[in-house]
């Protein structure tokens, strides 16, 4: 049975900058955060965000539409809204997949 092993935080990607390109700690992390914040500004305009061979983060408008409670069956409206999605690429699939 496959489980998770942990979670990649922000610090983990600053290390890896850190021991890779030789920057600081203090200028890895910089660095990792004006990524993550140029993302984030960019979905927030409505951009996706697509970085090949890894995925796309693509946003979906949703309609407005009538959703019923499972425990008590009543139809409720459920309000129009913004979705992000994450699709995969292939070549991530595929990494993936080989675990």
């Amino acid at each position: 049975m496959m489980r998770s092993v942990g979670t990649l935080t922000r610090a983990d990607l600053a290390e890896v900058i850190n021991r890779k390109m030789g920057f600081s700690r203090a200028e890895s992390l910089a660095m990792v955060e004006a990524i993550l914040d140029h993302m984030c500004h960019a979905l927030e305009r409505g951009e996706n965000v697509k970085i090949s061979g890894f995925g796309t983060f693509l946003l979906r408008d949703k309609n407005e539409r009538v959703g019923r409670n499972p425990k008590t069956g009543i139809e409720v409206p459920i309000t129009p809204r913004r979705v992000l999605t994450f699709r995969a690429s292939q070549i991530l699939k595929d990494r993936v997949s080989q675990g």
